[in-house]
């Protein structure tokens, strides 16, 4: 069995429209699609708590889940699974789990950096100033955002309680980024 996600995201899809149309949410103009990519050597599909907890929480926004995979902390395996998320699977966001500490093999920055095209600062400013106000730890991240064309590609911590933190600081924001990306405007 290899890494690749174990839920099925068409059902995920459908579940997500119940879910807004049992909560009379009014459809989204653009309702994103968001790519996980787990970035460790050493956590499997079932270790991966971060990636299984924005699933939920992605979710519960009624959004799309287009994929999760874990790729090792190689800087072209982790570039490979951003471009596969944007360019295969039309993922609007891709959300990176992990490897934006300060350890040497902490690479997704990088990685990010080699297959995208613009920075979009505000969005991890917004996610450090969310996390200092809880722990002092969160300066320490190297962290980045950037576009890859239409595509926004944010690095999000790998243990689970920072990347829910960090998610709840960014989420709101970031419908209106996909329905600027996708051309809608203002």
């Amino acid at each position: 069995m290899t890494n690749a996600e174990q839920f099925d995201p068409q059902a995920a899809a459908q579940a997500a429209h119940a879910h807004d149309a049992a909560h009379g949410k009014a459809p989204h103009r653009h309702i994103p699609r968001v790519a996980i990519v787990t970035c460790s050597d050493t956590r499997t599909i079932d270790q991966d708590t971060a990636g299984a907890a924005l699933i939920k929480l992605i979710l519960a926004e009624g959004w799309h889940v287009a994929s999760r995979v874990i790729v090792p902390d190689d800087r072209e395996k982790i570039g490979q699974a951003i471009v596969n998320a944007t360019d295969a699977l039309d993922a609007d966001i891709v959300l990176t789990c992990g490897g934006s500490g300060l350890s040497l093999r902490d690479v997704t920055p990088e990685a990010t950096a080699d297959v995208c095209d613009r920075y979009v600062p505000g969005i991890v400013e917004a996610m450090r100033a969310h996390s200092i106000a809880i722990t002092p730890h969160a300066m320490l991240s190297r962290a980045v955002c950037m576009q890859r064309g239409r595509h926004l590609v944010i690095n999000l911590p790998g243990s689970e309680k920072a990347a829910r933190e960090n998610w709840d600081g960014i989420k709101a924001a970031l419908p209106h980024a996909v329905s600027m990306m996708a051309g809608e405007g203002h």
